[in-house]
């Protein structure tokens, strides 16, 4: 089958690291199922393999890709939950949680196998390509908001960084269940599309806002970071989920702990949140923002796209 592999590890410049090609079908194994993928989509986690952050070079060849949406052996309609080990199902109760793509083959492959358990029914409301959004960025963004965030509607939130999957899906999130999200970015463009989608009030990063907000999504790391804390209100949260500009910015803790600020970790979510996105997403008629769709064969285009940070939205990868 054809997929998307990291061959080598390239830190300075991982497309250097892809190779596209031939691998084995996925191994039969007891509870799992393989999924015919019909859509899968691009995570900065991808480039980080690339670039050698968690795997070991005795794994390569290694099949990237975290989300895919397809088809189960039965015929139905799927959605792939790419966490690994959380709950044991398929694996057993003692295996640290890993993505797809960490320690399995991902899912930028005509077909990826995962543990039974792991697959979420898909209704006809919600494409192949929409509901490939979902499982890492979308997931997470929701989690964020309504889990780890605890906001409900008429809350305030200030999201970091529009334009990235996680971003952009927790502004359309965010409005679309009621909150007032103020959102950030360099790009003029993506701070219309901001509004476009939902948001209140799209500023420049570091803009003094106009009001304090009681959460902040933080994807972004060193170069919002100072921002946040001094964003959110006494008592609020921040959670966090990334830091593609670098994780060791200046802690501010003097403005944590007297602000009694909390700072709080996400990646992704369970097998039921993901159902209860799924959910969420066909009721209201919400859809994830699609940037672009381009070939399995030309992945390392949309690679290359996200890499720059051009993308607002999901870059889909149609096997």
């Amino acid at each position: 089958m054809l997929a998307a592999t990291v061959a080598r590890f390239s830190p300075d410049s991982p497309l250097d690291g892809l190779e596209m090609g031939q691998r084995p079908e996925p191994e039969e194994r007891e509870h799992w199922s393989t999924v015919d993928v019909q859509a899968a989509t691009l995570n900065h986690h991808d480039l980080w393999s690339l670039r050698g952050v968690g795997l070991r070079a005795e794994q390569l060849p290694m099949v990237l890709g975290t989300d895919a949406a397809g088809v189960a052996p039965d015929g139905s309609r799927v959605l792939v939950h790419g966490v690994i080990g959380a709950d044991g199902h398929g694996v057993g109760p003692r295996e640290r949680r890993s993505l797809l793509s960490e320690k399995y083959p991902g899912t930028l492959a005509e077909r990826v196998a995962v543990p039974t358990a792991n697959l979420v029914p898909l209704p006809d409301e919600l494409s192949f390509a929409e509901a490939a959004c979902l499982p890492t960025a979308w997931l997470t963004a929701y989690r964020m908001l309504f889990g780890a965030g605890g906001l409900t509607p008429g809350d305030r939130v200030l999201v970091q960084g529009a334009g990235g999957g996680v971003a952009t899906a927790a502004i359309a999130l965010g409005a679309a269940a009621g909150l007032e999200v103020v959102a950030t970015s360099r790009s003029a463009a993506k701070r219309a599309r901001a509004l476009e989608l939902g948001a209140a009030h799209a500023v420049e990063p570091g803009e003094r806002l106009p009001a304090r907000v009681d959460a902040v999504v933080e994807s972004v790391g060193q170069a919002t970071w100072a921002h946040s804390v001094r964003s959110v209100r006494p008592g609020g949260t921040i959670v966090v989920c990334g830091a593609t500009s670098g994780d060791a910015p200046p802690a501010e803790l003097t403005r944590v702990f007297f602000n009694e600020i909390r700072v709080q970790g996400v990646t992704m979510g369970s097998r039921d949140d993901l159902a209860a996105l799924v959910r969420f997403c066909a009721r209201t008629g919400l859809r994830p923002v699609i940037d672009t769709e381009v070939p399995l064969a030309r992945v390392a285009d949309g690679l290359a796209r996200l890499e720059a940070g051009e993308q607002t939205g999901k870059i889909v990868v149609l096997p």
